[in-house]
């Protein structure tokens, strides 16, 4: 790494060689890495102590580990020895990590200090000396900074409700038909997305549209196969890989997307958010009904109504099936080594 050497006293030997870990989150921007530099740059000169590393995670949630590559690095680096600093200077307890479980913070600074390096916040009104003062102060700063991911999740999951509830788009893939599209303040059409594609303007929101007319048909088409001619999600995906048929992204069609059409409630117009919760870095966990958050008729169907409750109550007749079918092999285990036949009739040969 080249040394970034910044507010040095030259008439001076700097006491100390330092490296700087800066961190800019996704959901907290107010905070550039710039302005992290400069409150470390001052701190440093101060103390007359010289940086000669750099550690930045940019756009990275300080809520785990995972994902932000460079405290990794510099975890493994102080972990080796190999370096030329001793202290580490960061702006405050915040960037460090808005880990929901204090202990974890507190165990990678452990982890520096057995290693022989102290960790400094640059902006905090205390110094980081392991004093009782500062050890009651810094651990009131990590569940502060917990305690602030946790109210900032509350806040936006209730902001995306409300827009919800408005019609607008919360993100994720429109989906096979549909497409998303810009809008102002005042739902005034402005553009359509493509891929990849997100609002500059902070009023905007995003709403689905009708794709492509060649993909609105082939939606028709799944639903009426799968309700009208009887076929299976099997069959189908079949039928749809010999006319040479893609999805949206251009890959041939499988099982899983045919039947994510047939079940997706997007295809006669209705948005329905907070089907699965994937809250501060925990693992996603599917929610009930009664806690899914929607918006009738939110954008033009592709389907009617009718033809997709149809789908519904095929899909649920023949999860019933499964269901029964699932509970006849249990039941006939028992008889399988005797040879006897279970009360469906089949045979149950070992």
């Amino acid at each position: 790494m080249s040394p970034d050497q910044v507010g040095v006293d030259r008439t001076q030997a700097p006491l100390q060689r330092a490296a700087q870990y800066v961190r800019m989150s996704t959901e907290h921007q107010q905070f550039s890495t710039a302005n992290q530099i400069d409150t470390i740059r001052d701190y440093a000169r101060k103390r007359g102590i010289e940086i000669v590393a750099t550690y930045a995670d940019e756009g990275k949630s300080g809520l785990s580990l995972d994902g932000r590559p460079e405290l990794q690095r510099l975890l493994r680096d102080v972990a080796a020895g190999a370096v030329n600093f001793r202290v580490i200077l960061v702006y405050d307890v915040s960037r460090w990590g808005r880990f929901q479980d204090a202990d974890e913070s507190a165990y990678y600074e452990y982890l520096c200090r057995c290693a022989g390096f102290r960790v400094a916040y640059c902006a905090e009104q205390f110094e980081n000396d392991g004093s009782p003062l500062s050890t009651i102060l810094k651990g009131l700063k990590r569940a502060m900074a917990a305690e602030y991911s946790r109210e900032l999740s509350a806040k936006v999951f209730a902001g995306h409700c409300r827009l919800i509830e408005r019609g607008f788009r919360q993100g994720g893939r429109p989906g096979y038909g549909l497409r998303r599209a810009l809008v102002d303040s005042s739902g005034v059409f402005k553009q359509e997305l493509a891929p990849g594609d997100r609002k500059s303007i902070q009023t905007d929101r995003v709403v689905l549209v009708l794709g492509p007319a060649i993909e609105a048909k082939t939606v028709n088409k799944i639903f009426d196969w799968f309700v009208a001619d009887k076929l299976s999600v099997a069959a189908i995906t079949r039928r749809l890989r010999k006319l040479k048929s893609r999805t949206d992204l251009g890959r041939e069609w499988t099982e899983k997307a045919v039947h994510l059409i047939l079940s997706n409630e997007r295809y006669v117009g209705h948005s329905v958010y907070n089907r699965q919760s994937l809250k501060l870095g925990s693992k996603g966990v599917w929610n009930p009904p009664e806690l899914w958050v929607r918006k009738d008729h939110a954008f033009p169907g592709i389907v009617s109504i009718q033809k997709f409750e149809a789908a519904q109550a095929i899909v649920h007749e023949r999860q019933r099936h499964r269901s029964d079918d699932a509970s006849c092999s249990v039941s006939c285990v028992g008889f399988i080594r005797s040879g006897d036949r279970c009360r469906s009739g089949s045979s149950t040969r070992a």
